[in-house]
């Protein structure tokens, strides 16, 4: 499977980790993630509320901070759809799993959906926290709860979820083949799996990596965001087929998502979002920083959005 290395934790092919040293790279990419994420959450529920993932946009939408917070639900609503999620009164999901779940913005509109049991886990434990309190407040105490977890190595048993839920994760994991047998793990048998992630582009016939122009603006973005290496639509695919997963299927949303980040990037520079990123320290102001990378990565057609659904055989 040809994969490129391109990331905060990706090693040049000719220098050989042991198994200490990339245990030791894991660790620390996971502190960094939950660090990001303890000091920028706040600042991101301050200006666009409890969803922290892109919008689903269509071609006429009028693009106001209300319209993208409807965005951020047509974005849920759209990933359940694509992969065929019922809502069948028999048919539909009864326990949930939301792998890297934010502040639980997901969980709790999936939980109010299927009244459903659903479990968020982050690496974040002020996300944790926040997920928790406004479960409470939202009245769904009951019904999701949220832990600091890793997503290579779920708190969950065997076969326990017929739902598993992973919106724009899958790009902070280090091991890519991990991360889906995990979710491949704890997914019971006829279950759905739904991934959306950042994807760099397919690589044409005949090469082996991206472009050293590409990867210079991956590997700018990498170092902000605490990303390790990105793959491709396609790398995803081929590693659900490697562990026999069934109806396997996968799509380019990057026109979809086009209006998000220049509209990230306006409330940054607003007076509230200055003062925000001020508020929240230097690892939202160097991600703040890289916005406009993720544009010119979109427009290059270097970054795409996408999607890949599964069923786990019954």
């Amino acid at each position: 499977m040809a994969t490129t290395a391109v990331g905060v934790s990706a090693t040049p092919m000719t220098e050989k980790l042991t198994a200490a040293d990339d245990d030791q790279q894991q660790q620390k990419l996971k502190k960094g993630i939950a660090e990001f994420y303890d000091e920028s959450s706040g600042m991101w529920e301050n200006i666009w509320g409890e969803h922290m993932h892109h919008g689903y946009y269509n071609s006429d939408d009028v693009v106001e901070l209300s319209d993208h917070r409807s965005a951020q639900i047509r974005m849920i609503e759209q990933a359940l759809t694509f992969a065929s999620v019922s809502d069948d009164l028999e048919k539909k999901p009864k326990t949930i799993v939301d792998v890297g779940c934010g502040i639980g913005g997901s969980s709790r509109y999936l939980a109010r959906k299927y009244g459903a049991e659903c479990h968020g886990i982050t690496l974040s434990p002020v996300q944790a926290e926040r997920a928790n309190a406004l479960a409470a407040a939202q009245g769904l105490a009951d019904k999701v709860s949220f832990q600091v977890a890793d997503a290579l190595n779920q708190p969950f048993p065997d076969g326990k979820f017929d739902l598993v839920w992973s919106m724009e994760s899958g790009e902070h994991m280090p091991d890519k083949l991990k991360f889906v047998s995990e979710l491949t793990r704890v997914a019971a048998p006829g279950a759905t799996i739904i991934i959306v992630t950042w994807c760099h582009r397919d690589l044409n016939p005949g090469e082996k990596s991206l472009r050293p122009e590409e990867e210079k603006i991956l590997n700018k973005i990498c170092s902000s965001f605490y990303l390790p290496a990105w793959c491709s639509t396609a790398d995803y695919v081929k590693l659900l087929e490697s562990l026999s997963l069934q109806d396997i299927k996968s799509a380019d949303w990057s026109g979809n998502v086009a209006p998000f980040w220049p509209a990230v990037i306006k409330t940054a520079l607003s007076w509230k979002g200055i003062t925000s990123l001020l508020r929240s320290g230097w690892k939202s102001i160097r991600g703040a920083m890289v916005m406009p990378l993720m544009i010119e990565g979109f427009k290059k057609d270097v970054i795409k959005f996408s999607i890949i659904t599964c069923k786990k055989p019954e």
